[in-house]
């Protein structure tokens, strides 16, 4: 499975503003739980922030890549957040945080959860596409970034 293939519009959250880590989280667990009759947003809030508790998922250089694994789930879910101002993730590296993509996963999902994070690794690793995913004015072009990012892949 692609990373591209689990975002849609309802899922992507274009220059908005948060305060914090634990307020972003809360906004991508809404995103995650959106049309998503059998989760709840405060499950799957206490799922990224029980990872969270683990150690940061900030990656450096502005990115996170927050994750959880739930019972409840029987799909992978994917959202993502662009802020207009970074917030403080405890990253690596002590930047703000300004991109995030989030992942749930079914609890027994572990290889397919592996194989995503190593997608969303090597994608954030990209300084172009970082750079274009910042330059994006909405989350129409956000999507269509990253769809044509992962089918050059």
């Amino acid at each position: 499975m692609q990373v591209a293939e689990l975002l849609d519009l309802d899922h992507i959250s274009c220059n908005t503003q948060s305060a914090s880590k634990k307020r972003v989280l809360e906004q991508l667990s809404q995103l995650l739980a959106a049309n998503q009759g059998s989760l709840s947003q405060n499950q799957v809030f206490d799922s990224l922030l029980s990872r969270e508790r683990l150690g940061s998922t900030g990656l450096g250089h502005g990115v996170a890549i927050p994750h959880g694994r739930m019972k409840e789930s029987t799909a992978t879910l994917a959202a993502f957040i662009k802020l207009q101002d970074g917030v403080d993730f405890d990253a690596s590296d002590n930047q703000p945080v300004d991109l995030l993509f989030a992942l749930l996963v079914p609890e027994e999902a572990t290889e397919e959860h592996l194989q995503l994070l190593a997608q969303l690794a090597r994608m954030f690793s990209d300084d172009k596409l970082v750079k274009q995913l910042r330059d994006s004015p909405d989350s129409r072009s956000l999507l269509t970034t990253i769809k044509e990012w992962q089918g050059q892949q």
